[in-house]
């Protein structure tokens, strides 16, 4: 069964032209031009992944992609005619799964779709929620809680708490951290992940726990659970 991609850009011939590769590719597509039509199609057609414009009539591209995560973890492809790091990584930290600059090949775009849509298949392999004492990270929800209260966490902060929970006891480098949390194409400094991690263990220190997001020096970092 094809993908059903959401493409959602207030410029109509870019819509159409992705629109043309997409189906030439054996992709089901539907197309909207506005941030809250988006929401609506969104809630009515469950797309597979959403390619997300940042500067949209209604609601823009950020908050479009803030209330998706509020309920799903569905692939988004940001779009942007604007090539600051500020607003990749600003996309990035909302949740997207990726970011592509304007103009752009739709050969590269569908490259890119298929690619998102294969790490996305093999992470849902893995349990939504993970379980540890005190602790429950649930992924199908994004919400964290500790000791029975929920915390409030940014998408990508959930994604790394995650992914390291998911896989207790193992050390992965810093860019193995940003290849599977932020994605293979995130050309982020690696900085981004200590600041990451600084923020989960503010949040996260309760106490005497069996578990902790550990440092290994001049490697990278662990879940490790005692």
């Amino acid at each position: 069964m094809s993908a059903h991609v959401l493409v959602v850009d207030d410029d109509i011939n870019i819509c159409e032209i992705i629109r043309m590769y997409l189906e030439k590719d054996n992709f089901k597509v539907t197309l909207c031009h506005d941030g809250k039509k988006a929401m609506e199609e969104f809630k009515d057609k469950a797309p597979d992944i959403v390619i997300l414009d940042i500067m949209l009539p209604g609601m823009d591209g950020w908050q479009v992609c803030r209330e998706i995560r509020k309920v799903s973890s569905i692939p988004i492809i940001m779009l942007s005619a604007k090539d600051e790091t500020f607003n990749k990584v600003l996309g990035l930290e909302l949740g997207a799964d990726d970011y592509m600059v304007k103009p752009f090949e739709p050969k590269e775009l569908i490259a890119r779709i298929r690619a998102v849509l294969r790490r996305y298949e093999h992470h849902e392999e893995a349990p939504l929620q993970i379980v540890f004492p005190g602790l429950v990270i649930n992924k199908s929800n994004y919400t964290v809680k500790l000791n029975g209260k929920e915390l409030n966490l940014p998408p990508k902060e959930l994604e790394l708490l995650y992914f390291l929970a998911s896989n207790p006891n193992k050390v992965f480098t810093r860019e193995q951290l940003l290849e599977n949390v932020w994605g293979f194409d995130f050309y982020g400094d690696t900085r981004t992940v200590d600041v990451h991690i600084k923020r989960l263990r503010e949040k996260l220190e309760s106490g005497q726990n069996k578990w902790q997001i550990k440092t290994v020096w001049g490697v990278g970092y662990k879940f490790e659970v005692k």
